[in-house]
C-alpha cells in the first residue's frame, strides 16, 4: 500500500516548550475548577487539595499556603526517596497549582449546588491533570506520597492512590457528613474519567483478527476498498495443524461495518474477533 510521506523536522526545543505551556495551562485549569467548584461547596476529593478543603472547613486555613505547605515537602521527599527522575516540569506544576489558587481566590463560585460542583470540580481537575500529563508531569501532592509508600511497602501504586484518597474522603465524611463524602467520591470518579478523555481521547478504534481461507483476497480488499493497512500473523490450526494465517488490521470505529461487509462478501465462513483498542499510534491514526 502506498502512503504519503509527511515531512516533519524534530524540533526538540519547540517540544518542550509545548510541554511546559501543557503545564501551566493544565495547573490553571486544576486551580480554577477547585475554587469555582470544589472548595465553595466543601468537596475534598482527595489529593492535597481536599486536604486543603478540609483544613479551610475547619480552621480557616488559606487553601494556596496549605497546598504549598504539603506539595513542597513533598516533592523534596520524592528527590530524596524516588530519585531525581521528576525534574523541573514537576517541580513547576507543584508550585504553580497553589500559585493560581492564590490568584483566583476571590472569584466567585460557578455554582453552589454540590452535585454540580463535584461533577464540574471533577471535569476541570480531570481536564487540567490530563493536560499536565500530556505535558510529561504531575502537580505532584499525594501521588508522590503514594510512589513512597508503595517503593517501601510493596502494595501496588494503585492500592496507595485508593489509601490515600479514600482517607481523605472518609475524613470529610466526618468533618462535612456522609452527603459530603459521596460528593467527594463522584468528584474523583468524574475526574478520573475525564484525565482517561484527555488521554486517550473520545474516539475508540477497533482492532480485528480475522481467520479466512482467502487471505490475498480479503488482504487485497482490506487494503484497496478501506485503504487500512493488515498485518499477517503466522498461526497453526489447533485442531488440524495446519498453517492458518490471521490478519490483524485496526480500524477507526466508522470504518468498521465496511470492514465486516468486505470479509462477509469474500468469505461469509470467515472467523473474526473484535476488540475495542483505546488508543493507536502511528500512520492514518493519532501521531503522539
Amino acid at each position: 500500500m502506498m502512503t504519503k510521506k509527511r515531512n516533519h523536522t524534530y524540533n526538540p526545543k519547540l517540544d518542550k516548550l509545548i510541554e511546559y505551556i501543557y503545564i501551566i495551562v493544565g495547573s490553571a485549569f486544576v486551580a480554577i475548577g477547585f475554587n469555582l467548584f470544589l472548595l465553595p461547596n466543601r468537596i475534598a476529593s482527595g489529593g492535597v487539595s481536599g486536604i486543603s478543603t478540609i483544613l479551610d472547613a475547619t480552621f480557616g486555613f488559606e487553601p494556596a499556603y496549605v497546598q504549598w505547605a504539603f506539595n513542597i515537602p513533598l516533592f523534596i521527599a520524592g528527590v530524596i526517596f524516588l530519585g531525581k527522575q521528576f525534574g523541573i516540569k514537576t517541580l513547576i506544576g507543584t508550585i504553580f497549582v497553589p500559585f493560581v489558587v492564590y490568584l483566583t481566590r476571590e472569584w466567585e463560585p460557578a455554582t453552589m449546588d454540590p452535585l454540580l460542583g463535584s461533577l464540574f470540580g471533577g471535569i476541570c481537575i480531570g481536564l487540567g491533570l490530563g493536560i499536565v500529563f500530556r505535558g510529561k508531569a504531575s502537580t505532584g501532592g499525594t501521588d508522590l506520597a503514594a510512589q513512597i509508600i508503595h517503593k517501601y511497602t510493596g502494595l501496588s501504586l494503585g492500592t496507595c492512590v485508593v489509601l490515600i484518597d479514600g482517607l481523605i474522603v472518609v475524613t470529610a465524611a466526618f468533618v462535612f457528613d456522609l452527603e459530603g463524602g459521596l460528593y467527594a467520591l463522584i468528584g474523583l470518579y468524574v475526574t478520573s474519567k475525564t484525565i482517561d478523555i484527555v488521554q486517550i481521547g473520545w474516539g475508540r478504534s477497533k482492532m480485528t483478527l480475522i481467520i479466512t481461507g482467502k487471505q490475498d483476497e480479503v488482504q487485497d480488499a482490506i487494503l484497496n476498498q478501506i485503504d487500512r493497512g493488515v498485518t499477517r500473523l503466522a498461526a497453526h490450526g489447533g485442531f488440524t495443524n495446519n498453517e492458518r494465517p490471521v490478519l490483524l488490521c485496526v480500524v477507526d470505529q466508522t470504518e468498521f461495518t465496511k470492514l465486516k461487509q468486505v470479509v462477509r462478501s469474500i468469505d461469509p465462513k470467515a472467523f473474526v474477533t473484535v476488540t475495542d483498542a483505546s488508543e493507536v499510534l502511528g500512520e492514518g491514526f493519532k501521531k503522539d
